[in-house]
């Protein structure tokens, strides 16, 4: 009965270390992980592209296996965004290394503002230890992006139709375009130029409170007014405007426009048409009547010389 105990016993342990070493050889198969590095390291906290469209991204294998490993990459992007980063990599036993992806040519204006998508990093196992791998073994790893709110109001000065006369006044046309990715208007409108003589009536207050969606215009007229008193001159009009929503948000943006205008002497008093007349029939009647004269004393000067011609000749034949 104890031989038959010893031999029960012996049996159990002997099975359990083989099942232990068995379990101990046994390679591990994929052991290796691809990970993105997340803001703050948590996977909600999108990735937000830049107004220029770009934004780089650290994402990183760590083989934890005995051997070399080879890993291939593919990525998916959204917002039409175009990926540079790397095709392969080795990453050596135990080690950990870290990539990064350059996320590119993103039209930010072309999206609305806060809009996320999801991007996508598949990793591949290519070989290990050096040998091309039979059964596929692919990782995943996806992050949100998203789109960056982008205020831009540009601002649009029409060009003068010609010179302004000192003493009249001008009008120019204003128009303001939201070009950013999200509803905007004009926060302050600044006004400058160079002739202390020269009036701006601000009529553009209506630009301070129109709402502008993306893409929209708006637009009022500038009175320009010259004193009667204003030189000859060539007048430099300078206009700012301010985006509120960059305003409200801490930040300025700002866009600008100017143009040139002329200003001429004030305009002549018309002389008066009837008194014009009358000097003209004045002058007219003078020269008329002074020609008739000198005609008569000559035709009188030659009767004269004639008669004392004839007269001598008679004298002389007698």
């Amino acid at each position: 009965m104890n031989k038959f105990a010893y031999f029960v016993v012996f049996i159990f342990l002997f099975s359990h270390s083989a099942i232990l070493t068995s379990a101990q050889q046994e390679p591990e198969l994929g052991n290796w992980q691809l990970g993105i590095k997340y803001i703050g390291d948590n996977d909600a906290n999108a990735f937000v592209i830049s107004e220029n469209g770009e934004r780089a991204i650290e994402f990183y294998v760590h083989n934890t296996e005995m051997f070399e490993v080879e890993v291939s990459f593919e990525y998916e992007l959204p917002f039409e965004g175009s990926a540079d980063g790397p095709e392969t990599e080795k990453i050596q036993a135990g080690d950990n290394e870290t990539f990064t992806l350059n996320i590119e040519n993103i039209d930010v204006f072309n999206f609305d503002a806060n809009s996320k998508e999801e991007m996508k990093i598949t990793a591949s196992l290519v070989s290990r230890a050096g040998i091309a791998v039979l059964i596929p073994e692919n990782q995943e790893s996806i992050a949100d992006l998203e789109i960056p709110t982008v205020h831009s109001i540009s601002v649009d000065l029409a060009e003068p139709a010609g010179a302004m006369n000192a003493g009249t006044d001008m009008v120019l046309r204003v128009t303001v375009t939201n070009n950013g990715n999200i509803k905007d208007k004009v926060g302050e409108i600044d006004l400058s130029d160079n002739c202390p003589l020269m009036t701006l009536d601000n009529g553009l207050d209506k630009l301070l409170v129109t709402d502008l969606e993306k893409g929209q215009s708006s637009n009022a007229d500038l009175k320009i007014t010259a004193s009667e008193s204003h030189p000859r001159k060539n007048c430099k009009l300078e206009i700012t405007v301010h985006s509120n929503g960059a305003m409200n948000s801490g930040k300025s943006k700002i866009s600008e426009d100017e143009t040139s205008i002329t200003v001429e002497p004030p305009l002549t008093k018309p002389v008066d048409n009837q008194e014009s007349n009358d000097d003209e029939e004045s002058i007219t009647q003078v020269v008329d009547s002074s020609l008739p004269a000198s005609g008569i004393s000559a035709i009188l000067f030659s009767s004269c010389m004639a008669l004392f011609y004839v007269a001598r000749n008679k004298k002389k034949n007698n």
